[in-house]
């Protein structure tokens, strides 16, 4: 791209560099000479470049640049360079020494890029070495040992002319006893960024230092109103803890002049460990306690310290991945919903653990790759700012130096892009000290390249990987740290190179979908994630109606979801899918917590009767909203309430059993299926069915003929005894008459009277003699104690139910 083009606006090398540069290559003659003529031995079709490689046998011995100090050295310091050389042969190295050489002035970006990819050693560009005086001697370099070494050497010693970038090598010359002559064994090239005043112009540097993790919480939480949170590890202790991979990045960054980039779901669960938490062991075992409360307190008040009073962005929660969302989750409904609670949250959740306001206009994503796609998803959630990358947003050939990283790109969106030389520099295996001196000096290089190609000032912005390692984050601090002491770079924060003057020469548009990287695009979620997503926030929709505290479920579950969205499950397909079906299986069961108990087969006699559904909660809080129908698949047989199904609306506190009854009505016999289910206030079916049998049994005419002769039996007795007393009565009377006259005939004595008035009657009203009486007497002493029915009417085979509505509800026994 354009960011190679030479340096513009730059003094010319005085004659006496130039004389210098041409004594070197005159003094380098003879051994250029020499290894010419040896390097027909190895091979008798060798020619040029290639012959004098073979030759020189560069790679024979490893050269490990440890450190380089200092890495942008003024007039009067002293340069030290420190390392390790290995011989890898299989022969001895004799008369060996390891020297300094300082090459030609690199005066493009690609020219810097090109020495780093080379391994070899080429005469002319690596330059002669800088005197035996600073060169140290070994008499032996034994296959297989390494050797340490230290060379120090005055700036003012290095012959550096114009300000610029100088290819600085570490060499070790020796013989072989198969090759025995003196030739580079091995080499190791680095950069010299050299810079001896202030710069005229210098670049305004913008460096994003990122607290970014993977999904570390679930959406389960304890049982008790305290909601315990449960975490899938205990690895994110582990990265809080001293020397760990965050903690490196909080105790590095705190001293640097950077731009906080954070996801605000680390914030929020490393707030969670603060306070009881619980940690997962494997699949339906119980959690443990965890024990890194202290850890956890001590990273987050040094965080909050370390941020106040400078520029925090916050991320969308949980760090959502935006090309995936792009790619595959916008033909899924309620994707972009998520994205944009994920954005809401975000502010919120860093002013409540930080107490700062963060920026939350700027979208990050991966690698800062876009395409029209991307960028839509982007700012659909309220940002205006993409961060994207000079190698997805290329510039024309014709532009002859990197531009600003503002600038727009329509919509109103301003897209930040971002130097992928500077950006990328810290990838890969740092914890070789080697890796990070060359990748320190390699950025500082690029960036003393930048600022010389024209005299416009400009704002330049990095962006490094979004998770260093420890290692890494140590190589970018350093790195950071000499380019702040710099004189050729100033720091800016990310909403200052935001707002700068658009150059007017750079690309504003956006790559199609086809120059989207295939790599990045092998990664991305599936359209099948999404939809397991929708899939559970509707469940989640479904569930929170009936709750009497839904905050219980929608808050742990929402950041759930947006945890399933994450960058971080890129290259992790597995370990996604588990999280995912983890929250769903969680609802899942949560949701089961309400439901329905089941039922017998039940017997219903006579025309009609009541039938009890038990409705049981099993959760913390109580439950409204729902809605019980009881329907009858044969109502021609059974109705319920008069018509084929019923409802009735359930409350059931936390804990507790609720008792729906329904009255029922037969119209014939039979077994009939009666279907149970819950439903939400608007009509969602709620959790499983419960479907058992209803056996009718009708009142039938053969029981209707006995209880109608019973009663024809009860008239006859009746009338029997009514004729009986008719009798009685008439005799007494008569017998009365008779005693009457007697008496006034003078016919009756005293002894007969007296002994009529002492016996006692054998029938009559007080004392019924005959069966007929006593039934007649026993008849009309039921009749008084109003019994409900007749003496011959059959027990009901079903006992009577209230149909008053239950109580607030049972307590379950648990």
């Amino acid at each position: 791209m354009a960011e190679a083009a030479d340096f513009q606006g730059t003094s010319p090398s005085p004659a006496r560099r130039m004389l210098r540069r041409a004594g070197a290559l005159l003094a380098g003659a003879p051994l250029l000479a020499g290894l010419l003529q040896f390097s027909a031995a190895p091979s008798a079709h060798a020619t040029g470049q290639d012959s004098l490689r073979a030759a020189s046998g560069s790679r024979t011995v490893a050269v490990s640049l440890d450190s380089l100090s200092p890495s942008a050295p003024s007039d009067d310091d002293t340069l030290t360079v420190s390392g390790t050389v290995t011989n890898n042969g299989k022969q001895a190295v004799t008369d060996a020494h390891v020297g300094l050489r300082v090459g030609q002035e690199l005066g493009t970006r690609s020219a810097i890029d090109d020495v780093a990819r080379r391994t070899d050693f080429v005469p002319i560009a690596d330059g002669p070495e800088i005197g035996d005086k600073y060169a140290q001697k070994f008499a032996e370099l034994a296959p297989g040992v390494a050797e340490h070494f230290s060379i120090s050497v005055p700036v003012d010693k290095l012959d550096l002319g114009a300000d610029g970038v100088y290819e600085l090598s570490v060499s070790l010359s020796g013989q072989t006893s198969a090759q025995p002559w003196e030739q580079v064994l091995g080499i190791q090239h680095t950069f010299l960024p050299w810079q001896a005043d202030d710069a005229d112009t210098k670049t305004k540097t913008t460096f994003l230092w990122p607290l970014v993790s993977t999904a570390h919480m679930t959406a389960e939480t304890g049982p008790g109103a305290q909601q315990t949170p449960v975490f899938l590890n205990d690895d994110l202790a582990k990265d809080l803890a001293p020397g760990g991979r965050l903690d490196r990045m909080l105790t590095l960054g705190k001293d640097l002049d950077v731009t906080w980039v954070i996801d605000p779901d680390l914030l929020a669960s490393v707030d969670a460990m603060t306070r009881n938490y619980r940690i997962q062991t494997k699949a339906g075992a119980t959690p443990v306690a965890g024990t890194h409360q202290a850890v956890a307190k001590q990273w987050l008040a040094a965080l909050q310290q370390a941020v106040a009073g400078k520029e925090v962005v916050a991320l969308p929660f949980a760090d959502p991945d935006l090309a995936s969302i792009a790619h595959s989750g916008t033909s899924v409904t309620g994707s972009l919903s998520q994205l944009k609670d994920a954005t809401d949250v975000a502010s919120s959740t860093v002013e409540t653990v930080l107490h700062v306001k963060p920026d939350t206009d700027f979208a990050w994503p991966v690698d800062g790759a876009v395409d029209p796609a991307i960028v839509r998803v982007a700012t659909s959630a309220g940002a205006d700012k993409v961060i994207a990358r000079s190698d997805s947003i290329r510039e024309s050939d014709a532009l002859t130096y990197t531009p600003s990283a503002a600038r727009p790109v329509g919509g109103g969106t301003t897209a930040v892009v971002t130097d992928a030389r500077m950006s990328t520099a810290f990838e890969g295996d740092m914890t070789r000290a080697g890796a990070g001196t060359l990748a320190v000096q390699r950025f500082l290089a690029q960036s003393l390249a930048l600022n010389g190609q024209t005299g416009k000032q400009r704002s330049i912005v990095v962006a490094p990987q979004r998770m260093p390692s420890a290692s890494q984050a140590q190589v970018m601090a350093q790195a950071l740290t000499a380019l702040q002491q710099s004189t050729w770079s100033q720091p800016q924060n990310l909403a200052a190179a935001a707002k700068a003057k658009p150059d007017p020469e750079a690309t504003t548009t956006i790559p199609s979908a086809s120059d989207y990287p295939s790599s990045l695009r092998k990664r991305e979620l599936r359209h099948s994630a999404f939809s397991v997503i929708a899939r559970t926030q509707d469940k989640v929709d479904n569930f929170k109606v009936v709750l009497t505290d839904q905050s219980r479920v929608v808050t742990p579950f929402g950041r759930a979801m947006n945890r399933e969205m994450s960058t971080s499950w890129r290259g992790r397909k597995s370990a996604a899918e588990s999280f995912r079906d983890g929250v769903e299986a969680y609802l899942d069961d949560l949701t089961d917590q309400v439901k329905l108990i089941d039922k017998s087969e039940t017997k219903l006699s006579g025309h009609s009767a009541t039938i009890p559904v038990t409705v049981q909660n099993n959760l913390v809080q109580g439950v409204d909203h729902l809605v019980l129908r009881l329907t009858s698949t044969n109502p021609t047989r059974l109705k319920i309430g008069g018509e084929a199904y019923a409802e009735q609306p359930v409350a059931v506190s936390g804990g507790h059993t609720q008792s729906v009854k329904f009255t029922t009505s037969a119209n014939a016999n039979g077994p009939v299926t009666v279907i149970a289910q819950l439903y939400t206030q608007d009509g969602q079916v709620y959790g499983a069915p419960v479907t058992f049998d209803v056996k009718v049994t009708e009142i039938t005419a053969t029981v209707m003929l006995v209880i109608g002769g019973g009663v024809l039996l009860l008239v006859l007795a009746g009338f029997r005894m009514y004729t009986q007393r008719k009798r009685a009565a008439a005799g007494e009377r008569a017998e009365a008459a008779q005693e009457t006259e007697d008496a006034e005939d003078g016919s009756g004595g005293p002894d007969e009277s007296s002994s009529s008035a002492a016996e006692p009657k054998t029938g009559g009203p007080e004392n019924p003699e005959t069966p007929a009486e006593r039934l007649t007497e026993e008849s009309g002493s039921r009749s008084r104690a109003d019994a409900p029915e007749q003496a011959s009417d059959p027990a009901p085979d079903t006992a009577a139910e209230s149909a008053d509505p239950s109580g607030t509800g049972e307590k379950v026994d648990r």
